[in-house]
């Protein structure tokens, strides 16, 4: 049996998964929690991953390893190899003003879908760099090398030789801001303009490229962004539309085609087998679920329970899940809201109830900004931790308007990562097919007066001052 390893670093834990490179099946995993925050040192996680591998019973047996990790993270590195800052990760909205700024001097949002495919917010790397560069000029100055998540921790297992040695994929250097999906090169122009120069950045490979080797002689894979190996996780293919609700909601396909959306909604990323990744990214997903058990001081469980229990469209109360600002619509300073508040809704079982439909309203509307651009939807697929709650699967539908397949639990960003690495080892035009469990489908009679008061309050927000 040819064993390979996936890595998931994500914004709250390391995951780690070994499985058969032939199959698919699950051999041991492990994993490690990651500091909370919105600027987390890299160390953290190379502290987590050894943890989760210690877990997993380690890499010695392993033919290959590929890491996923969360989008966007600014990792500033010195002439040395030695991090400059703690890394600014995706959720981090300090850098709202700068990304305003940017779009305003390259000429407008058209302009930047243009060149890079999205509409940079918050989240993308280029807008942390005009921050780091504005505020810490200090730490700009120290700074030779700039790389994200899964590139730093693909590059402490490859031994960090050196800076050159840096290598990301098409899929994490599309988060950027300064990688172009359509033509497959960095826009060192749009990294100057952000950064005032030209630090190091890594190699881009190619999706079944080796970027080095374990201390056992394993095989490297490039890795990717966490959206891109959910993708492969999952198995998505062209018409396929994923809804991914963890601490961040996605929603996204795979395209043949490039896509620049000037308003925003759509970032125009790549995937992790040479295609496309046209994905809308919220900032309030699975936390939304938590905040309102926490409200209502009761488990999971009993949300879902409390929420089924109230009518469809909880009898017009509806909840607006700006709780950490937005990213889409770009609302970094926006504020929750509460609408349709009586006596009659004045119930847990109908803020339960608005939580879910209002964080699926939000995840709904990305789905529609993805057919506006032209992609077809075949059938939506329904995963990530929120995706574990019975009343997201029953309510979805309904929302959605359109069946919802629910693939088995599982660990789908590590799961992409050691479908890569399965990739490596064995070679191939095509990662290997895997099978990794049967699918339940959901359905409900579509309710569209839920959309509809939730687009009628939605821009009824208080932003934070």
């Amino acid at each position: 049996m040819t064993l390979v390893a996936g890595v998931d670093s994500s914004t709250q834990s390391c995951k780690v998964v070994i499985r058969d490179a032939e199959t698919g099946a699950l051999v041991r995993e492990g994993r490690a929690p990651h500091p909370d925050g919105t600027e987390v040192h890299p160390d953290a996680w190379w502290s987590a991953l050894d943890q989760a591998l210690e877990q997993a019973g380690g890499l010695a047996d392993v033919a290959a390893a590929s890491v996923a990790a969360q989008q966007h993270g600014m990792v500033c590195l010195d002439a040395g190899g030695q991090v400059v800052r703690p890394a600014l990760l995706w959720n981090d909205t300090r850098s709202a003003q700068a990304a305003l700024d940017l779009i305003a001097e390259l000429g407008g949002e058209a302009a930047w879908a243009e060149a890079i495919g999205s509409v940079p917010v918050a989240s993308f790397t280029v807008t942390k760099l005009r921050w780091l560069a504005e505020h810490e000029p200090a730490a700009a100055d120290r700074t030779a090398a700039v790389c994200l998540p899964h590139d730093w921790l693909t590059w402490r297992l490859g031994g960090a030789a050196d800076l050159s040695a840096l290598v990301t994929d098409r899929g994490d250097a599309s988060g950027t801001g300064y990688w172009s999906p359509a033509t497959n090169q960095y826009r060192m122009d749009l990294l100057k303009r952000a950064f005032g120069r030209e630090p190091l950045l890594p190699r881009v490979l190619g999706p079944a490229g080796r970027a080095g080797s374990l201390p056992n002689g394993a095989a490297l894979g490039p890795g990717t962004g966490d959206n891109a190996a959910a993708a492969l996780g999952v198995g998505i293919r062209p018409g396929d539309v994923v809804v991914s609700i963890g601490t961040s909601g996605t929603v996204f396909t795979v395209a043949d085609k490039p896509t620049a959306d000037a308003s925003g909604y759509v970032a125009g990323f790549a995937d992790a087998t040479g295609r496309y990744l046209p994905l809308v990214c919220t900032l309030n997903a699975a936390r939304v679920l938590d905040a309102a058990a926490a409200m209502l001081r009761v488990d999971h469980a009993e949300l879902s329970r409390l929420a089924l229990s109230a009518p469809p469209g909880a009898d017009g109360l509806v909840l607006v899940p700006y709780l950490e600002g937005e990213r889409t619509p770009n609302r970094p300073l926006a504020t929750g809201a509460v609408h349709g508040l009586t006596l009659r809704t004045a119930t847990p079982a109908h803020l339960a109830r608005a939580a879910v439909e209002g964080m699926l309203c939000a995840l709904a509307d990305g789905l529609d900004a993805l057919t506006a651009q032209g992609v077809t939807v075949t059938r939506v697929a329904l995963v990530g931790g929120g995706a574990r709650s019975e009343a997201v699967r029953r309510i979805a539908p309904a929302v959605f308007g359109c069946p919802v397949l629910v693939p088995p639990p599982g660990e789908y960003v590590a799961d992409g990562a050691a479908r890569q690495a399965a990739w490596v080892a064995l070679g191939g035009d095509e990662p290997p097919e895997w099978t990794l469990g049967p699918e339940e489908t959901y359905e409900a009679d579509p309710v569209p007066a839920i959309r509809e008061r939730y687009a009628a309050a939605r821009d009824h927000v208080v932003s934070r001052r």
